[in-house]
């Protein structure tokens, strides 16, 4: 195989082409892995992988993480436990097999209420409906580089509130207590703009809104601050709009990247599976 990376954004994401995940040479894996390093987010299309599949190419990033407590507990395919499913399907008693339905997923950082979050994590689609569902990544290195001086000063030295109350489609999580109350709230304190560990870049560290503060200032404050940073992380120039196509596999850094989910039909066929890369640091503070 001969392994090609093309961009699909300056800010955000590239295309790797030429490579069958299951036949995968320790040199073509170090240029995807390095392609990863350097955009963020990787694309592969026309992957055919069973669970098994799946599982060894993640295992060659890293030790696995268990799947996220979502609103129906830890939810993973029979005999797999290190894998996640994302669906709107019901099972024959009615039940969904997997977590977030069929609404929208605001952006959002995985796993960042947890003081050491997944360093990564990657999403293969088995089922897709025909139209609605896209994901969207948001490169938090770029938008870093281009931060307003200004905003950048209320920021730098601080660290922000990462809730764990709700997930990304604002489902309590199981067995959480609810609140809109952010020091009230479950949840880690990770620096606004943390240093990332393989390639030294400034990166900026939302997580989500909800629940969000920033450190030393009052609850008005905090949130015009939060205001304004997310109005220009997700401006055009910084994010990537996926269209899924079945066998995709993306995957994402989830120290530089957000992400977010269009809805769809619930009444339509959505089914991912999907496993993260356990956290090899906490975050640590970009110091220039």
């Amino acid at each position: 195989m001969s392994v090609t990376v093309r961009p699909v954004t300056s800010a955000v994401g590239a295309e790797i082409l030429g490579v069958d995940l299951r036949e995968l040479s320790d040199q073509d894996f170090k240029a995807i892995e390095q392609a990863w390093y350097a955009h963020s987010m990787i694309l592969l299309r026309d992957q055919q992988l069973s669970d098994d599949d799946l599982l060894a190419f993640s295992r060659r990033f890293g030790e696995l993480d268990p799947p996220p407590n979502q609103e129906r507990g830890r939810i993973s395919p029979p005999g797999y436990p290190d894998i996640y499913v994302v669906s709107n399907v019901l099972d024959k008693k009615g039940e969904p097999i997997g977590a977030l339905g069929a609404g929208e997923a605001v952006w959002h950082t995985d796993m960042s209420y947890l003081d050491t979050p997944p360093d990564a994590s990657m999403l293969f689609s088995l089922e897709i409906p025909p139209s609605g569902g896209n994901t969207w990544f948001c490169g938090m290195q770029a938008a870093c580089d281009a931060l307003p001086a200004d905003l950048r000063k209320k920021i730098e030295g601080r660290r922000i509130k990462h809730d764990g109350t709700y997930n990304s489609g604002g489902y309590l999580r199981k067995g959480v207590t609810p609140t809109d109350d952010p020091m009230a709230a479950p949840g880690a304190w990770h620096p606004a703009i943390l240093r990332h560990p393989a390639n030294g870049r400034a990166t900026l560290y939302l997580g989500r809104r909800r629940n969000s503060y920033v450190e030393g200032y009052a609850r008005e404050e905090s949130d015009t601050v939060l205001e304004a940073l997310w109005a220009h992380v997700t401006q055009p120039q910084f994010v990537y709009e996926h269209h899924w196509k079945l066998g995709d596999l993306v995957m994402w850094d989830n120290r530089s990247t957000m992400h977010r989910r269009d809805p769809f039909d619930g009444e339509a066929r959505r089914v991912m599976h999907r496993t993260q890369i356990k956290g090899t640091t906490r975050p640590i503070a970009f110091a220039a």
